[in-house]
């Protein structure tokens, strides 16, 4: 079985769009960001590998899972396209490349594009991606190259207003 989880950066500061890329977290991101890797620490879940949009406020919420998970924050993988956006099509294709040795990988991102990716890599996806959602996708399949659109299950889905 492969699992992916996508998260939704945590909440970030409103400097509206004038630097968008460099918005920081806020404190409630931050405390969210723990809230919710901890829980998943707790429930067994792990970290094979992080990849992250290079935005400060996605990188510092890979950063707190990452810290969490013990897993090394120079290890967090920056891909561009997280920002920028990709299709499911794309996104797959980055999913096909990933080692076979990992098992679940952790993939953090951005509305529309985390909500988009949700709602096409699972069967039935009816549901909001707030800041910080957290979303299991699991795929029965031995291989990357086997995943599919359409073709995970959701495993679970976690935001900040459940675990207050």
């Amino acid at each position: 079985m492969k699992r992916v989880v996508i998260v939704r950066h945590a909440k970030a500061v409103p400097y509206g769009y004038d630097d968008d890329f460099s918005r920081k977290l806020r404190d409630r991101g931050k405390d969210d960001a723990n809230r919710i890797s901890s829980k998943l620490m707790g429930d067994g879940v792990k970290a094979d590998l992080i990849i992250s949009s290079p935005a400060k406020r996605a990188l510092k919420t890979a950063t707190i899972y990452a810290e969490n998970f013990r897993y090394q924050i120079n290890s967090i993988q920056i891909e561009d396209e997280l920002y920028e956006g990709m299709t499911t099509q794309e996104f797959i294709d980055l999913l096909r490349e990933i080692s076979e040795e990992v098992q679940t990988v952790f993939i953090f991102g951005h509305n529309p594009l985390v909500y988009h990716l949700t709602n096409n890599l699972v069967k039935l996806f009816n549901s909001d991606m707030p800041t910080c959602s957290t979303v299991g996708v699991d795929f029965d399949v031995p291989s990357w190259k086997e995943v599919s659109a359409r073709g995970g299950d959701l495993a679970f889905h976690l935001t900040p207003r459940m675990l207050k």
